[in-house]
């Protein structure tokens, strides 16, 4: 990638981003914006990146209403690693994923994205590209507005969903005392499987476990 640099503004605020020489990765935590969602089940894609965030020194969250996300950079290794949350509500997720690809020139390879998934059991983190949206608004969103060609870290919350609940109360409902027991592990797998695919490339078609 070349070199490029960009002013964005935001009110009486400005900063300037620059993206170099450097390869640079997206990193997508999807949820919901508002604290009733905090601790739902499909808000795990921001637990995921806010703890990525803090565990690698990140400079503070900035809410960027130009490119409708909240975002945050830094440099680790040779890549730039981009963190964004959108603010759009899940279904329109991939409003600011469009606006991020088209600002920084990033293609759609370049973005990996961090979602709830119910057609997988919770304990088991799976890892892909590529694919469909498998019933996830989020994941339908951000494939209508730039292709299928990204990266997955799919998080299981399959397994406790009782027959007669529907699926949209299930993964807005807040975390089960036992899902809430695990997500120090859940997160700290999810770090480590974002920690490998920054400094060690392609991501891997596999499956793991966070449960101890």
């Amino acid at each position: 990638m070349g070199f490029f640099h960009k002013k964005l503004e935001s009110g009486a605020e400005k900063a300037l981003y620059s993206v170099g020489f450097n390869k640079t990765i997206v990193l997508v935590g999807l949820g919901n914006v508002g604290e009733k969602y905090a601790m739902t089940r499909h808000n795990l894609g921001f637990q995921c990146v806010d703890f990525f965030a803090a565990s690698q020194e990140f400079p503070a969250w900035q809410e960027k209403k130009d490119l409708k996300c909240h975002f945050t950079k830094k440099l680790l290794g040779d890549t730039n690693v981009l963190l964004i949350k959108p603010i759009t509500m899940m279904n329109l997720s991939g409003e600011s994923v469009s606006l991020i690809s088209n600002f920084f020139k990033v293609s759609a390879s370049q973005f990996t994205v961090i979602h709830d998934d119910l057609d997988i059991l919770f304990g088991q983190i799976r890892t892909r590209s590529g694919g469909g949206a498998a019933g996830h608004n989020g994941i339908k969103s951000i494939i209508t507005h730039i292709g299928e060609n990204f990266g997955r870290i799919r998080i299981g919350i399959g397994g406790e969903k009782p027959e007669q609940m529907e699926t949209s109360d299930y993964v807005l409902a807040t975390l089960s005392k036992n899902e809430q027991s695990e997500l120090p592990n859940l997160k700290k797998e999810c770090a480590s499987i974002l920690t490998e695919h920054i400094f060690g490339g392609n991501l891997l078609e596999e499956t793991r476990s966070f449960l101890v």
